[in-house]
């Protein structure tokens, strides 16, 4: 222990070696200020306080300088001094700001604080136009904690989080900073270039803390955050807000500066609460200290998120610039709680760049070389923000252990009780690894995956999955096997497969595999063996139909260049008929048969819906997304999504080689999908799909399109782009052309938000709408209304939507009942 405190003292000391201008920024009580912005006045040069109110100030030439100390709430304070030594040692105690409310006229039609809001939202355009472009420094540190952590979840043990947690099972289970430069170009190009990573106890490891990440503008109208949040000074800020003039008073350079409270309408709305600040004739924002619930950003896991910004005025440009940042926070989920902290801190502005012409590309992160490399003494000179006692303390303990925790010794005795056998594990599963050399393997128990159907009767599955890391799972190989047999089939079935994965950038797949197995006729599998289970043996619909498919299939999927990825497959198969084999059932009330396996005639007991064969089956699949963003990573590759665009799939599938030559066949598919968010009017996805087939006429059942119906009245999804939910499984497969449209529209609460008690429910009304057009049938249409979000506090997994169907007229109607964790069971 006493080696220990050593270090953490030596560690502070080196910090002080360091540091330029350095102190502590206290109030008039002595109580330490976090967060406090310190500058140079007439410069770009800043850094903010620790929570212990320390700060440094890097500066490298001795002379006098003006430090400016400003804080929301504190009068901001200047000190002009001449150094002539480094470190120069500067501590200042700030007095809270005399807050004046001028004698106001007020009237019935409008309160001071909306004239301001109002001015504010009149120069909102004019406010994200000023800033063509610019490059800055950027400092970002990350800190999660958690408090009184349970020894198991979900009975699963989780030891000591990497050695960050006391003896109460609290502390630091995550710490991380980078340094980066950035460049932005409006309306919306940043580029990032990390120059500098660290995260403590893992010295390979990469941070996660990104400029765009928390790039949060509040002059837009919605500010991303979980959701789309309503910005105090949006367009239709109104709406959601109402607003209180607290006080006003003059910064240091003079300008009149507005203290107005923002104040939600409706609890459950996507918006904020706290205080803004506007400077007045300028009508910029100065300063903003915010709130938001986890239930408002429809965040479950989050209790409450803070988010703070501060702008210093720019004499030069004539504008207000962001200085500091920081988004607090306080989380909790079955019964695990805890907090945490994001700052960022910007500085070194340039505001007339001369950007070199690839500066802005599809790769909007990237990594300097060595960046997680960089050692103590250029962490010392370079962060802006001193370390905590706690940060430092957790930076050498895990620093200090990880080398034994990365040891053979100690890796083999935590694998040791890690991998003890135990009785229960026969039904259960068991799971093996030998973590120093990255190999994993686990067996299911036979409690995992009993199912029921028709054909098999009661079945059960148990898979084999053994796994090689390389690289940290940059690179792996993957083999798996399953193996299941049904009681009425007194059949045993089973399949293997092996996939290699050759590198993280490009994400190569090679994939060889073989077996048996029950399949559905639609491959999609719109109906899961756990709710076909509950439907056949409760409600006598056996909705799940079978086929025999012995296979053997070698795939390969890359990404040829940066959004387009070509997926492509080669299978022999030989495809035989299933029958029913059973009549049981729990509940007989209906006293009702159960439907034929042939999914063109439900009464055709015995007659199989196409006849035993063999073919060849060629796909091919190029997913196009254009726009694709991509963050890079030494070695690896993460792709963003760009929601401008939608993403197009392109496919080929072939059928050939059959011994039945009538059952051959080509098939075009194009698909395009895409969902975006509209303001603060929610939400809107669609899935489009089209197809034709080419010398189908009489192909086997299985090579139709199969369109996703659901006749069970539950739905597992997280939205319904991909099901017809008042449509039976087959009744309007095809092989002939067909074109097929969904949409969804979340509204978010702007609906129900609105109406009275219903908002306290925080719900979301969904609409949707549904088509089906093919060649030979007359259009199928489906319309739905849902609400979504429904559940108790925290878990809300819940859905109900209410369907209407029309073919040639009104078909038919159906509430579904929507159980979004049946996800996780599946």
């Amino acid at each position: 222990m006493k080696a220990y405190l050593f270090l953490v003292v030596l560690l502070f000391l080196s910090f002080s070696s360091f540091a330029q201008i350095k102190g502590k920024v206290t109030n008039a009580k002595g109580d330490p200020l976090n967060t406090v912005n310190i500058y140079i006045e007439n410069t770009f040069i800043g850094t903010t306080s620790n929570e212990e109110g320390n700060y440094e100030l890097n500066v490298s030439e001795k002379k006098s300088y003006v430090v400016t100390f400003k804080y929301l709430g504190f009068k901001t304070e200047k000190r002009r001094i001449t150094v002539e030594n480094f470190p120069y040692d500067l501590d200042v105690q700030m007095l809270e700001e005399e807050f004046i409310l001028e004698e106001v006229v007020l009237n019935s039609e409008e309160n001071p604080a909306n004239r301001i809001i109002r001015q504010a939202i009149a120069n909102r355009k004019q406010m994200l136009e000023k800033v063509d472009a610019y490059t800055a420094k950027f400092y970002s540190r990350g800190l999660i904690r958690i408090k009184n952590a349970p020894e198991k979840i979900l009975g699963q043990e989780i030891g000591d989080l990497g050695g960050g947690l006391d003896s109460t099972r609290s502390g630091i289970i995550y710490l991380s900073e980078t340094i980066s430069d950035i460049a932005f170009r409006r309306p919306n190009d940043l580029s990032e270039k990390i120059e500098a990573s660290k995260v403590s106890g893992d010295d390979n490891g990469f941070s996660f803390n990104t400029a765009s990440d928390v790039n949060f503008n509040f002059y837009k109208n919605t500010v991303e955050l979980g959701n789309q949040i309503v910005s105090p000074i949006a367009d239709y800020a109104f709406n959601y807000y109402r607003y209180e003039l607290v006080g006003v008073f003059y910064d240091d350079l003079g300008h009149l500066i507005n203290q107005i409270k923002v104040i939600p309408k409706r609890e459950n709305d996507r918006i904020f609460a706290g205080t803004i600040y506007i400077v007045e004739d300028q009508w910029a924002i100065y300063a903003l200290e915010l709130d938001i619930t986890g239930q408002q950003a429809q965040i479950p896991p989050a209790d409450v998120i803070t988010l703070k910004q501060t702008f210093t005025y720019s004499n030069d440009d004539k504008f207000w610039v962001l200085l500091s940042q920081s988004l607090d926070f306080s989380y909790g989920l079955f019964g695990i709680e805890g907090d945490g902290r994001f700052t960022a801190v910007y500085s070194d502005y340039d505001f007339s760049p001369e950007f070199e012409t690839k500066q802005f590309t599809n790769e909007i992160l990237s990594f300097k070389q060595e960046a997680n490399k960089k050692d103590s003494l250029f962490w010392n000179i370079q962060r802006p923000v001193p370390l905590t006692i706690e940060e430092a303390s957790d930076y050498i303990k895990k620093d200090s252990i990880q080398i034994v925790r990365k040891s053979k010794t100690y890796l083999d005795s935590i694998d040791a009780k890690n991998n003890k056998f135990r009785l229960t594990n026969i039904l259960t599963g068991y799971d093996f690894q030998n973590t120093y050399k990255e190999v994993y393997f686990n067996v299911s128990g036979p409690l995992g995956k009993i199912n029921f159907n028709t054909v098999q009767g009661y079945n059960n599955n148990v898979s084999l999955n053994f796994r090689k890391n390389y690289d940290e799972f940059r690179r792996y190989l993957n083999v798996n096997a399953n193996i299941g047999y049904g009681i009425d089939d007194d059949r045993l079935r089973g399949s293997a497969s092996i996939t290699y994965k050759f590198n993280n950038i490009s994400r190569p797949f090679l994939t060889l595999s073989a077996g048996v197995s029950a399949q559905q006729f639609n491959p999609s599998e719109p109906i899961s063996p756990f709710i076909n289970s509950v439907s056949t043996l409760f409600f006598e619909d056996n909705y799940m139909k079978i086929f025999d498919r012995s296979f053997a299939q070698i795939s390969y999927a890359q990404e040829w260049f940066n959004g387009f990825r070509f997926n492509s497959s080669l299978s022999y198969e030989r495809r035989h008929p299933l029958y029913n084999n059973t009549t049981y059932t729990i509940i007989n009330e209906k006293n009702d048969v159960y439907t034929s396996n042939n999914p063109l005639m439900e009464n055709a007991f015995g007659t199989a819906s196409f006849e035993s064969h063999h073919i060849v089956k060629f796909n091919a699949t190029a997913r196009i997304r254009f726009g694709q963003k991509y963050f890079s990573y030494p070695n690896s590759k993460f792709t963003v999504p760009n929601n401008n665009f939608p993403t197009v799939f392109l496919s080929y599938e072939k059928g050939l080689g059959a011994t039945n030559s009538n059952y051959n066949f080509d098939q075009l598919k194009i698909r395009l999908t895409q969902g975006f968010d509209i303001g603060n009017k929610g939400t809107f996805q669609y899935n489009l799909r089209a197809g034709t087939f080419f010398n189908a006429d009489d192909i086997a059942f299985m090579d139709y399109q199969h369109f996703n119906g659901n006749q069970t009245h539950v739905g597992t999804s997280q939205s319904y782009l991909n099901v017809f939910n008042n449509l039976p499984y087959y009744a309007l497969s095809t092989n002939k052309s067909y074109l097929e449209f969904h949409a969804e529209h979340d509204f978010k609460g702007l609906i129900l938000g609105k109406l009275p008690l219903i908002n306290k429910l925080n719900y979301n009304l969904v609409l949707g709408a549904h088509s089906l057009a093919t060649s030979d049938r007359k259009p199928y249409y489906e319309f739905s209304m849902g609400i979504d979000n429904i559940g108790f506090k925290k878990f809300r997994f819940l859905r109900l939507d209410y369907v209407r169907s029309y073919q040639s007229g009104f078909v038919s109607d159906a509430f579904i009942f929507g159980l979004k964790f049946l996800n996780f069971i599946n």
